[in-house]
């Protein structure tokens, strides 16, 4: 079984690399000429993961999409318990977005090139490196560009639901005044485990709850004990 699985992963990841090396160019080069060129790169990054999930036998689910105001920018956040979700946000967001990520990921070979063209890239541990990527988040929302960040702040390998948040994403809601709109993102783990670096096929499910506005005479505490209750419900609801 193993053997099998081995076998579907190293076709999948081929298929991975074959359509970022098809696509790449059309994804980075909008971005390098204008933020707002940003919606064709992201056309070219949705139609390289449904590509990838479709020949690889992920199916991906969507609901609540109707909640979102394409005119309006949000500060998405998720749970985060597979390498799976990257792919899958940009599939299920129908706006352009940047995502905050880890400052690892720029150094894989291509990969982090194309990605990094549309994401925020972080040092977890330098705190130099942390108010530098939230400034660049706060340029983007000014944008009027999403952004999507996980509060948790790493990937959750424990058997509990969600890790203790970050705040950064709720700092940021409270001083700009953007929306916060929680994803759950259910079976990702399925498809790449903990642990493991093989892949198999399956499905996950994406939920979005209604947007949660910052109340200033409340706070930051408030909003994200809010935005935490919040994607737990949607995860025990869902799961």
């Amino acid at each position: 079984m193993k053997i099998l699985q081995a076998f579907y992963t190293v076709y999948s990841l081929l298929i991975f690399v074959f359509l970022m090396l098809l696509f790449g160019l059309f994804i980075v080069i909008p971005l390098l000429f204008s933020p707002k060129a940003g919606e064709v790169s992201f056309f070219f990054i949705r139609v390289w993961a449904r590509i990838w999930a479709f020949l690889s036998g992920f199916k991906i689910e969507i609901h609540g999409r109707e909640k979102i105001d394409l005119n309006q920018p949000y500060i998405y956040i998720f749970n985060h318990r597979s390498f799976f979700d990257a792919p899958v946000i940009p599939v299920a967001i129908p706006q352009q977005v940047r995502a905050l990520g880890k400052k690892e990921l720029s150094k894989i070979p291509l990969f982090g090139w194309v990605v990094g063209k549309a994401a925020v890239w972080v040092d977890r541990y330098d705190p130099e490196s942390r108010k530098e990527s939230i400034q660049k988040l706060v340029d983007i929302l000014k944008q009027g560009i999403s952004i999507v960040v996980a509060p948790e702040g790493t990937r959750n390998d424990t058997d509990k639901m969600l890790l203790p948040f970050q705040k950064g994403a709720f700092r940021l809601s409270v001083e700009t005044g953007i929306p916060i709109l929680p994803m759950a993102i259910i079976g990702a783990d399925q498809i790449h485990q903990k642990g493991s670096l093989l892949l198999s096929p399956g499905k996950v499910r994406v939920y979005f709850s209604r947007p949660i506005y910052p109340d200033p005479e409340t706070g930051l505490e408030e909003l994200e004990e809010k935005c935490r209750n919040q994607l737990e419900a949607m995860i025990l609801t869902q799961d």
